[in-house]
């Protein structure tokens, strides 16, 4: 490339318009080898984006509930004192479980024996009474037959043998109620289970009646009772669903239960629900469900707070796809359906309940079609797909969702 020299002489009065055109011309000149050295840059092209996929299929799929719900004591007993008295001891240790028949507590028992001994007292006395009688009517009768004694006599007679027979029987009740008064100082467990600390100190007075008459409370272990709470929400809509044929209940609601610990662990037994309010609590709109679970090493304790998965429903022909498949539109929610074509189509997709990592649609998918299951955020609508890996159509809920998180994990790498 050659350079033009272009001289520039000093101007003249009557030489301006030379002088533009020669600026023009240089300035040309300089912008030549400039634009000439500029490159064409190719078009991009826009990568075809990888993902996996996996076929639709219908099937019957168990489905489970899941509530909020807490422990309760299948028997909560409050020990109280029948009778008025000072507490002598407590004779267990709080907190520890304790058997039928242990003695928990003893009263003060010697005003109770003093008690009994009058009871008995009062109770020989009033079978004196009835000997004497016994013997006076023994007597009276023989006189009577000859006529040696008037009538008078004999019902006199025949009355005070019955009156001491009656007075024998009164002071015999109370014999007894003495004889129970002094049992009752003994206060025993009437059940195997799990003892709480003493309302009443070594010393106090108790009575039979009032606030001073608990002593402490024993809850029953084994087996232990699960409480949770349906919506009337939710009912309805059961019963929708139900009569859509969208949901199937276990025949005679058969449900099974498994409870899942406040750390993530699930607990190894099984519980089935034997009792259902009939009726709405008004003031929360829902009503009670109790399920009865076997607890044999007591790992449960009243009052903790447990997830109940309350298993035994299906949803027939139901459609279960991986919910990283199903993205949230503007309006609604919508998947990627790979055509025959290998293109990718937005459908719009009416969604249910989750099932783990899965959620049902319950409308705008058909069976044998193929959805993007990994990878759709860097779809657009009919864009060229290449599919790395593909899930066939199972039965087995559980197989989709194992082979869709294997899927996901061989394409993390690709998607970083």
């Amino acid at each position: 490339m050659k350079t033009v020299p272009v001289c520039l002489a000093s101007p003249r009065p009557d030489s301006r318009g030379a002088l533009r055109l020669l600026a023009v011309v240089a300035a040309l000149t300089l912008l030549t080898p400039l634009a000439s050295c500029k490159k064409e840059v190719p078009p991009q092209v826009a990568a075809v984006p990888e993902v996996t996929v996996m076929t639709v299929a219908q099937h019957d799929t168990p489905v489970d509930f899941e509530f909020t719900a807490q422990t309760q004591s299948s028997r909560e007993v409050e020990i109280r004192s029948r009778v008025d008295g000072f507490l002598d001891k407590r004779m267990y240790t709080e907190g520890v479980l304790v058997k039928t028949g242990q003695t928990l507590f003893q009263m003060d028992p010697k005003p109770f024996e003093a008690a009994l001994h009058t009871a008995k007292g009062q109770l020989a006395q009033q079978q004196a009474r009835l000997e004497v009688a016994k013997a006076n009517l023994a007597r009276v009768q023989p006189l009577a037959a000859q006529n040696a004694l008037s009538k008078k006599d004999l019902d006199d007679a025949i009355g005070n043998e019955k009156q001491s027979a009656a007075a024998v029987f009164a002071a015999q009740g109370e014999v007894d109620t003495a004889m129970l008064n002094l049992g009752y100082t003994t206060i025993k467990s009437p059940l195997n289970g799990l003892s709480s600390f003493a309302r009443q100190q070594d010393g106090s007075y108790v009575t039979a009646t009032g606030n001073s008459s608990l002593l402490t409370y024993v809850y029953q272990l084994d087996p232990m009772w699960v409480n949770f709470s349906i919506s009337e929400n939710e009912m309805l809509k059961y019963r929708d669903e139900i009569a859509a044929g969208r949901l199937r209940f276990p025949p005679n609601n058969d449900f099974s239960v498994h409870l899942i610990l406040a750390d993530g662990t699930p607990y190894a037994q099984q519980g089935q629900i034997d009792f259902a309010n009939p009726a709405f609590n008004t003031e929360t709109g829902t009503f009670l469900v109790r399920a009865t679970f076997a607890n044999p090493k007591n790992t449960l304790r009243p009052g903790q707070f447990v997830k109940a998965r309350v298993g035994g429903a299906i949803r027939p022909n139901a459609t279960l796809v991986p919910q990283r498949a199903v993205l949230q539109g503007a309006k609604s929610h919508f998947v990627w359906v790979v055509g025959n074509d290998g293109k990718a189509h937005q459908r719009v997709v009416e969604v249910g309940e989750w099932q783990g990592d899965n959620w049902f649609v319950s409308d705008g998918l058909k069976a044998g079609e193929r959805i993007v299951v990994d990878g759709a955020l860097r779809v657009t609508a009919d864009s060229q797909l290449k599919i790395v890996k593909e899930l066939p159509a199972v039965k087995d809920p559980a197989a989709v969702a194992t082979a869709a998180s294997q899927s996901g994990a061989a394409a993390a790498p690709a998607a970083e």
